[in-house]
């Protein structure tokens, strides 16, 4: 039996490092099209680059899902695991198929695009309108294990 606030599972859904080297090569290119205009200008543009692509890449690599004993924390979404059915993993193919034409609306979805594979889970509480929540997951075996031990 897990304690309340006990941390079962732990996942930030990071950018990928060659995002972070194509953010790199943006600020470059950035600066490089600024040269002609004089070192000054050059650096100007590198430092708005890397202030833009730096920005952007870090958006993007910021949600965090945790588990505890007896909660599911996504972002700033608190659910009891009490409200939760069973997790389904879903791999490549299945998870691009309830990101696309079987997704609800009414749905909960983190989605970040660099990750192929997901985590599915089933709202049954009578008083929420949200059909299911789709997790887009470095590692959902993980995360439906630890659900199903909360």
């Amino acid at each position: 039996m897990t304690s309340p606030s006990r941390l079962v599972y732990d996942e930030r859904l990071t950018a990928p490092s060659t995002w972070w080297a194509i953010a790199g090569l943006f600020s470059v290119s950035m600066a490089l099209i600024f040269l002609p205009h004089g070192p000054v200008a050059a650096l100007i543009a590198l430092t708005i680059g890397v202030c833009l692509a730096g920005m952007y890449v870090s958006a993007q690599g910021s949600t965090r899902i945790r588990v505890t004993g007896d909660t599911l924390f996504v972002a700033d979404a608190r659910i009891p695991l009490t409200a939760l059915g069973q997790p389904e993993v879903l791999e490549c193919e299945e998870a691009r198929a309830w990101r696309t034409y079987k997704a609800d609306l009414r749905a909960y979805m983190v989605m970040p695009g660099f990750l192929p594979s997901a985590a599915r889970v089933e709202v049954i509480d009578p008083d929420d309108p949200t059909p299911y929540l789709y997790l887009a997951i470095r590692s959902p075996e993980r995360l439906a294990e630890a659900l199903g031990r909360g």
